[in-house]
Order: structure tokens, then C-alpha cells, then sequence
């Protein structure tokens, strides 16, 4: 597998970005920036982007470039294979979060279904609610969706990196641009659009706390998709770390202006009909409706926005498939469509059981959560941090120089060491600190 190579550089960057845009860029970050004072927050999240993410992001995809292994040969090679138990992680890591990431993605099927149907045209909060949550409480419809949606997945990852993943992407991400560009358009054009648009961009320091830090610093981190190795996976499928660094500046470039864009499709929407964009995470499936139902041609804007749901969460999930076909074709010795279909049928048997947790199997807990609860805490709060960890630690103070990507000017190679050794590590252990209090 490590003579597969992209075909283009262009296809790489696509394709990681693809990885950084899912379904957090879309909806968590409307709701996170405007519990957290707006565009003081949003220059917060762009520094830590710029710098955090970048760092973390190149220093996964060269440790796949130089090795031309995935995750877990990556590690044995380059670190030696007492540190195989990081690339184990990893790839665990990636396979409970896509167990639990298909059910949302489920749920984004299903709301094409009742957009294309006109069962959205609701305009009051409560009744909203009700469908959301008798959506996803029912034992049926919701885990269907999620083996529609994990079938999808495998349908793209199957075909290989060029004409499977590569090409879906290249125009998966271009379509996402455009249906972004036209909700975009069709909310800056409301009354009253302005205040939205002002909430967004205009920096308000008062608002701030050192909270809306860490909240700042924990969004970057996750909506970059960094701390599972999945950037690791895409690099081993260049030819050399040539242009790494530029690469993964345009990665996190696209994923920060899809954030931003969503930002400007949500807010201004919400300030024309009144509603409260700090709503929560029900926020798109709940409150976003009864937006639409406001508009000129609501049902077409919902089936749109919807659809753009579908293309986010697919993109990202797309990913975290082929990050365990890697695994498993380097590892065990398995066939491309061989690797697809186990663990399609893995992820698949794994999600019922997490779509049923929103269900007739919600008081099942451990340690109090349910298990879908239990999946998101501890990949978010605590594997995915201490990978990040760990692996900047080794890139800076073990593998150092000769883990620096070619062809970068001397100050951003000096820049990016020191990230590794200190910036990185810092703020890393400020995340897994708070994940764990």
C-alpha cells in the first residue's frame, strides 16, 4: 500500500480538509462562538488554528510521509515499536468516535428524508423539539439511517485513494463551497441580516473569560480532526514531506473559512427571525427549521442545508474508514474491499447500540453517561488530547530536526520545531486537564 500515492498535491489538501470539515464546523461552531462573545472568540479560535492546529496537523501527515506507513507502522518505524501502543490508540480512537459519528450522520440522512417530505414546515419550538427527539428515541428509523449512512461511507472508500476517497472529494468539497455560498447569500439578503453579521465579526473583549479560552483552544483542536492519526494515514500517500507545511496551511485555511462561512450562514438568519443562535447543540437539527419555515422557499433552503449536512459528515467519515482500512491492509495483510466490508460490518453492529442509547436503552449508563455519552468523553476529552500530546512531545525532543518537512524557509522550520517542543505541548496539556476535571 505505500506505492498508492494521491494524484495530485491538490487532491491531499482536499482530502484533509475534508477530514477538518464535518459536522462541527457547521454546527458546533455557531453556538460555541456566540456563547463566547462573538468575534473576540472567533479571532481567539483562528490564533490557536493558526498556530496549535498547524503544528499538531503537519507533524501527524509527515510522520505518515516519512514512513510511508500508517499510524501504527508509522510509530515502529520512525519511534521505535515500543511506542506501538500511540498507533493502537489512534486507530481505537478513530473507530469509536466513526461508531458514534455515523449515527449523527444518520440523523443528517433522515432530516434530507423529512425536508424532501415538507415535515420540517413547523414553526414552533416545541413541536420541533418533539420531532427531533422522537427521531432520534426510536428504535428503528434512527439506527436505518445510520446503516444507510455507514453503507454510504463504504461505498466511496472501497473504490481506493485515487478513484475512491480522491474523487469523491474533489467534489464533495467544491459542492459544500457552493451550498454554503448560497445559504450564505440568502441570509446576508434578510432583514436585519447586519446584526447577525455584526455578532459574528465585531470583536467584543468583554465577553471573553478564560474559559472562552479553553473553549477556543478545544475547538481548534477537534475541528481539525487532529489527536487520531488520520492525518498520519493521508500522509503516508505522498511521496515525500515536499510542501507538507504549505499543505497543511491550506487545510487549516479551508477548514477556518468553512467555520466562518457557517457562521455567516447561521447568524444572520438567526438575528432576522429573532431566534437565539447560543440555542445549544440542537441548534441545527431543532431551531434551523423553524428559520427556514420563516423564509422565502423554506423547504427548498432546508433540503439544501440539510444535504450540506450530509456532505460535511461524509467527507469526515470518509476519513476515519480509510484511516482503519490502512490499519488493517498494513497490518493483518487484508484486501482493500476485504478491510471495507469487516469493518463496515463492525461500525455498523457498534452504532445500533449507540443509536439506542438516545432511546429505549437510555438508561443504560456507566459512570453515568450512555454510551454514546461515554464514546464522545472519552475521545474527546481524553485519547484524542493525550495522542496530541504525546506526539508532539516525540516530534520535538525525540525525532527533532530530522522530522522537519523539506523545502521550508529556516524561520518557519525553527517556528514549527519549537511549537512541537513547548507552544504545542502546553496547550495541549491545558485540554486533557480540563477533559479530565
Amino acid at each position: 500500500m505505500s506505492q498508492v500515492q494521491w494524484s495530485s498535491r491538490l487532491g491531499h489538501v482536499l482530502a484533509a480538509a475534508g477530514t477538518a470539515i464535518g459536522l462541527g464546523a457547521i454546527w458546533k461552531f455557531p453556538y460555541v462562538t456566540a456563547t463566547n462573545g462573538g468575534g473576540a472568540f472567533l479571532l481567539l479560535f483562528l490564533l490557536f488554528s493558526f498556530t496549535l492546529g498547524v503544528a499538531v496537523l503537519v507533524g501527524e501527515t509527515l510522520l505518515g510521509s516519512q514512513s510511508q506507513r500508517g499510524v501504527l507502522g508509522a510509530f515502529k518505524k520512525l519511534v521505535g515499536p515500543n511506542w506501538r501502543w500511540m498507533g493502537y490508540m489512534g486507530i481505537l480512537c478513530g473507530f469509536c468516535i466513526y461508531s458514534f459519528y455515523s449515527v449523527v450522520g444518520g440523523w443528517t440522512l433522515g432530516y434530507v428524508g423529512f425536508a424532501a417530505m415538507g415535515r420540517l414546515n413547523l414553526s414552533e419550538g416545541d413541536a420541533l423539539t418533539a420531532l427531533f427527539t422522537g427521531y432520534v428515541s426510536d428504535p428503528w428509523w434512527p439506527a436505518l439511517t445510520h446503516l444507510l449512512f455507514a453503507g454510504l461511507t463504504w461505498w466511496f472508500v472501497q473504490g481506493g485513494i485515487q478513484k475512491g476517497v480522491e474523487r469523491a472529494l474533489r467534489w464533495m468539497m467544491p459542492a459544500l463551497f457552493v451550498m454554503m455560498l448560497l445559504l450564505v447569500g440568502v441570509g446576508l439578503s434578510l432583514p436585519g441580516a447586519m446584526a447577525g453579521v455584526r455578532q459574528l465579526l465585531l470583536p467584543d473583549f468583554s465577553q471573553l473569560s478564560g474559559q472562552s479560552v479553553l473553549d477556543a483552544l478545544g475547538l481548534a483542536f477537534f475541528s481539525l480532526s487532529i489527536g487520531l492519526g488520520v492525518h498520519t494515514t493521508y500522509g503516508a500517500y505522498l511521496p515525500s514531506s515536499q510542501g507538507v507545511l504549505r499543505s497543511g496551511v491550506w487545510v487549516v485555511t479551508l477548514a477556518s473559512l468553512i467555520s466562518v462561512l457557517a457562521g455567516l450562514m447561521i447568524f444572520p438568519a438567526l438575528a432576522s427571525t429573532g431566534i437565539d443562535p447560543s440555542a445549544g447543540p440542537g441548534l441545527t437539527f431543532m431551531t434551523m427549521p423553524a428559520v427556514f419555515n420563516q423564509l422565502p422557499f423554506g423547504q427548498g433552503l432546508a433540503l439544501i442545508f440539510f444535504l450540506l449536512l450530509v456532505v460535511a459528515a461524509l467527507s469526515s467519515s470518509i476519513s476515519m474508514l480509510e484511516h482503519l482500512v490502512r490499519f488493517a491492509c498494513e497490518e493483518w495483510g487484508w484486501s482493500r474491499r476485504g478491510a471495507c466490508r469487516v469493518l463496515t460490518l463492525l461500525i455498523m453492529a457498534t452504532g445500533v447500540p449507540v443509536s439506542l442509547s438516545f432511546g429505549i436503552w437510555s438508561e443504560a449508563t456507566l459512570f453515568g453517561k450512555t454510551l454514546f455519552e461515554l464514546l464522545d468523553y472519552l475521545t474527546s476529552n481524553l485519547m484524542m488530547p493525550l495522542f496530541g500530546l504525546v506526539l508532539t512531545l516525540l516530534l520535538g525532543w525525540r525525532l527533532g530536526d530530522k522530522m522537519l518537512p523539506e523545502g521550508a524557509p529556516p524561520l518557519a522550520r525553527f517556528a514549527l520545531l519549537w511549537c512541537w517542543r513547548l507552544v504545542a505541548p502546553l496547550l495541549i496539556a491545558s485540554i486533557l486537564l480540563r477533559g479530565i476535571g
